[in-house]
């Protein structure tokens, strides 16, 4: 059983459920914060995924299953105002233009097909593509189990491209057994199966695993191409694998592929991870292409992380006479943040209760935290003030960092879950680096998985640890 919530800015959604809440895929760089691709362009931190508005292009979700079945249940349709009359026969809705499934996916009525399906109408492929289409713009975990449960049994359960959508649709909520269940139970896979394997897995910091699934697909038979190893470089990267990252770049030449900008730039997310920023400078001053502002700007992002101010200054110095915008905009001032009312939603069984901060807030939450607060301090926790950007004393500031949204989230969680259940939380922004540590030690207190999803990346919270390696 796991929780998911979701919190934004000061807002917080919470998700009770069994489980939680795309391919052929046209992958795009690697998009840490410091790439060529826009990271505007997705919510994730690796691949982009296809437009949400193609059903031939968008990658599916997929859940977990109890015994086969789905355990959701939807209530039956009603007609409104009609009590006398008589519910139209199953064959006449199917036929009826009004319960076209289609029709009804465009529209975004998914719950209505579903109902529809339930009852024994029959989706056809472009159904099927739509349904897990919008499953993915919702993020809806729970419909999207509900629809894979109908493809089981279906005569669509072995095609390559719904089985590579839900590959991806598990990737990019964080169920990377399930991803590889679907992935293993392939009666065949083409090359985007194993690109999105690694790809889910890099964007889960897990690129050690992607890393594995590169050597299977050798094994395999497959010949990696250029976009095989943009992911490959990536998953070294997030695995802060070095020496094994510069061996694959070099081996490029042996498959006849010839290194982009993007592979170039991989490198340098290799070794600025892993902190070699001399090695990334001398990298970037050697490249048989002209270097981009965007790898200088890479390599400054890295230095400022690392606090080598020697090669945080040397690269201002050249990115001021490349693009002295670019100089610059590190060091402007960020825009004032829009007040946001603090928002908690529970969806149990269906049903969606809404909860609302105000100080104080519901008072079993408000017990757990300052529990948790306790056993934080203990654990060596200490309030790194710099993230609360009113002007108010450090005690104040020290309360206010103990209420954000994602904590009021995760406190609600541990008092109306089981023991050992992982919670999920869906943030719209990134995370703060308080709440950072604070849910790394929470996690080692309470025993429990936390997974949070913020505008960049998956952050795998488990025994004291983060996936992401403290950078994002």
């Amino acid at each position: 059983m796991e929780l998911q919530i979701q919190a934004s800015s000061m807002a917080s959604l919470i998700s009770t459920m069994n489980t939680l809440h795309s391919p052929q895929l046209s992958l795009k760089p690697f998009n840490y914060p410091f790439t060529l691709s826009n990271p505007s362009s997705s919510h994730f931190s690796t691949y982009a995924i296809p437009n949400a508005q193609n059903p031939n292009t968008l990658h599916p979700r997929r859940n977990g299953t109890n015994n086969g079945r789905s355990t959701h249940k939807s209530p039956p349709l009603r007609k409104i105002n009609q009590p006398n009359k008589p519910k139209p026969k199953l064959d006449d809705q199917i036929q009826n233009p009004q319960f076209d499934l289609m029709k009804l996916c465009e529209e975004g009525n998914t719950n209505q097909v579903l109902e529809l399906m339930a009852q024994g109408a029959v989706a056809d492929y472009n159904v099927y593509l739509a349904l897990l289409n919008l499953c993915q713009s919702a993020k809806s975990f729970e419909l999207g189990k509900r629809v894979h449960e109908f493809l089981r049994r279906s005569n669509f359960r072995e095609d390559i491209e719904l089985n590579n959508r839900l590959i991806g649709m598990y990737g990019v909520c964080g169920r990377m057994k399930d991803a590889r269940k679907v992935f293993d139970r392939m009666p065949e896979r083409n090359i985007s199966s194993w690109h999105l394997m690694i790809n889910v897995y890099t964007l889960n910091g897990v690129g050690d695993d992607g890393l594995l699934v590169f050597q299977q697909m050798k094994q395999a038979g497959l010949r990696p191409d250029g976009e095989t190893f943009e992911l490959v470089l990536a998953a070294c990267a997030r695995a802060e694998a070095v020496e094994e990252g510069l061996m694959h770049f070099e081996s490029m030449k042996e498959h006849g592929v010839i290194p982009s900008m993007e592979h170039y730039l991989e490198v340098i997310n290799i070794l600025g991870f892993a902190g070699h920023l001399n090695e990334a400078k001398e990298f970037i001053e050697k490249m048989s292409i002209e270097p981009r502002v965007e790898v200088w700007e890479a390599l400054r992002i890295f230095a400022r992380i690392h606090g080598d101010i020697d090669v945080e200054d040397h690269v201002e110095e050249l990115l001021a006479s490349l693009d002295p915008s670019k100089a610059t905009a590190g060091k402007l001032p960020a825009p004032p943040r829009k007040k946001q009312s603090a928002v908690n939603m529970l969806e149990e069984k269906n049903r969606v209760t809404e909860y609302r901060y105000s100080a104080p807030y519901k008072e079993e939450v408000n017990d757990k935290l300052k529990g948790l607060g306790g056993q934080m301090r203990e654990a060596g926790y200490v309030p790194d003030t710099r993230y609360v950007l009113h002007d108010i004393d450090e005690e104040e500031k020290e309360k206010a960092l103990q209420y954000h949204s994602e904590r009021l989230a995760i406190a609600y969680g541990l008092i109306s879950t089981p023991p050992r259940t992982t919670l999920r939380i869906i943030k719209n922004l990134r995370i703060c680096g308080d709440c950072h540590n604070a849910i790394k030690i929470m996690s080692k207190i309470v025993g429990r998985e936390l997974i949070v999803r913020d505008n960049k990346r998956f952050h795998h919270f488990r025994d004291g640890k983060c996936s992401c390696g403290d950078y994002w």
